[in-house]
């Protein structure tokens, strides 16, 4: 590869992604370029982008997706960790968008390693599935992020949107606050490489309206986290450890919860339901100290 002369408008950081002075290869990378045109236009569309806003791209790549956010976009922030990737689509976007506060602005490095902006945005990407969690991580504790359209494993989107009947414990304890949707799929021979398996649009969306108050926020998780923990042989034991039997009965029963159901089967709504039972006006949360 070629030594770097110049300047380029892609910000170098030659931490997360270089080994021994060499980009990684796309394997390590996880890359799978989006080939189609017509699925990039349709991810944008889900975004619902429009002239005043602010979106961050994640893995833009080669540009399949950044070529329709740039138009539609106030700004875009592309984040790529390819160093090659970077320069070469900063390159190809210079003469275009010569505006800084404007256009793109393309910057090499480690996108869960970024400062997020401190006015409203949105997420884009067509994400590394390694990094998916990761990167989900990011979006869920951004403060001024708005919304996420993220192009990952079909799997992965399929486990945390309740495809399965079955629900995770990072959206059980994130739906007071964001909803999730898997809005279709897409053919894995759309990508290049072609990778094994197909993959899915997920889409996280920033309740204009919490259904837990903030102010309970650690609460709520610590409740779910609870539950999760599996501790006491069922749910409803699980979560007798901290809060007296009989309040925890009625409380799955209000929210229609079977007392012995599965905690991965119980709707993350339901988790909602069963906290402000639990811990509703006039009441205090789970009791510390009363383990063992």
């Amino acid at each position: 590869m070629a030594r770097h002369s110049r300047r380029t408008p892609a910000h170098r950081d030659r931490g997360p992604g270089w080994d021994g002075g060499r980009p990684n290869n796309r394997r390590r990378l996880s890359q799978n370029f989006l080939a189609d045109p017509g699925t990039a236009r349709w991810v944008v569309r889900l975004a619902e982008v429009t002239a005043d806003d602010l979106v961050v791209e994640v893995g833009p790549g080669e540009g399949a997706i950044t070529r329709f956010l740039a138009p539609a976009a106030r700004r875009v922030i592309a984040h790529e960790l390819d160093p090659r990737l970077a320069e070469r689509l900063a390159e190809r976007l210079a003469d275009r968008y010569r505006d800084p506060a404007k256009g793109v602005r393309v910057v090499h490095g480690d996108f869960t390693r970024s400062r997020p902006p401190c006015e409203p945005f949105s997420v884009v990407g067509n994400i590394p599935y390694s990094r998916t969690s990761d990167i989900v991580r990011w979006c869920l504790e951004a403060p001024k992020l708005t919304s996420a359209v993220l192009v990952t494993q079909l799997e992965y989107a399929r486990k945390r949107t309740g495809a399965y009947g079955r629900w995770s414990l990072v959206t059980a304890l994130s739906w007071p606050w964001w909803s999730w949707r898997l809005a279709g799929r897409v053919d894995r021979k759309r990508f290049r490489p072609v990778p094994r398996v197909d993959a899915g649009v997920l889409v996280l969306g920033r309740r204009t309206e919490p259904l837990v108050p903030v102010g309970r926020r650690a609460q709520y998780r610590r409740m779910v986290e609870l539950g999760f923990g599996g501790v006491g042989g069922s749910l409803s034991a699980s979560l007798s450890r901290e809060f007296p039997a009989g309040r925890v009965v009625d409380a799955l029963r209000s929210a229609g919860v079977d007392t012995g159901a599965p905690v991965g089967l119980v709707r993350p709504d339901q988790w909602v339901e069963v906290f402000l039972a639990l811990s509703g006006p006039g009441r205090t949360g789970p009791r510390r100290g009363r383990r063992g």
